[in-house]
């Protein structure tokens, strides 16, 4: 009964997100709290030791995605509501978790490319901006979303796909 209430939960959360980032590329903070806060509370029946565990993966989840939020890479919504499947996922579940959706965030970025016929410049961009960042190079100058010329996602579809992806297949298991 608790995972088929946990599964609606994170269903309609992550529907929601999607909604709301594909109609204005924004996921509101109200709907990433709130859905934190359910994902924690779905655990509270489980005791202590689940709960800590959510806490664990919506904090991990966070500060993993401060990262390329810091880089302008990712929106303040995306990295909430990364930190929202963190809750619902738990840190032992969480790797499989973000695997996912940063394969699910890399395909949709190579399918908006191409539909915007901007492929070769895009993997070009992406090569340079690995580089720098390997190298420690160029601090400072990396392109932002709202930049002309880059291809911005509505990220949170990748999170959603990822992440149900990884839930259905066993990710939600206890």
């Amino acid at each position: 009964m608790l995972t088929t209430l946990s599964t609606a939960a994170l269903v309609l959360l992550l529907l929601l997100a999607c909604w709301h980032d594909l109609r204005g590329r924004r996921i509101p903070n109200a709907l990433t709290i709130t859905g934190a806060a359910a994902g924690l509370l779905l655990r509270v029946p489980l005791g202590g030791a689940a709960l800590l565990d959510g806490v664990a993966g919506m904090s991990v989840a966070l500060l993993i995605a401060l990262v390329p939020f810091a880089l302008g890479v990712l929106g303040g919504g995306d990295a909430k509501l990364l930190s929202a499947v963190g809750a619902f996922v738990g840190l032992g579940r969480l790797p499989g978790a973000l695997l996912l959706v940063a394969l699910a965030g890399g395909v949709l970025a190579l399918f908006e490319a191409a539909r915007q016929r901007v492929l070769r410049r895009a993997l070009a961009n992406t090569f340079g901006f690995v580089k720098d960042w390997v190298l420690f190079a160029r601090a400072g100058v990396a392109a932002h979303w709202r930049t002309p010329g880059t291809v911005s996602v509505p990220y949170g579809i990748a999170i959603a796909v990822g992440t149900l992806i990884w839930w259905f297949s066993g990710g939600a298991t206890p």
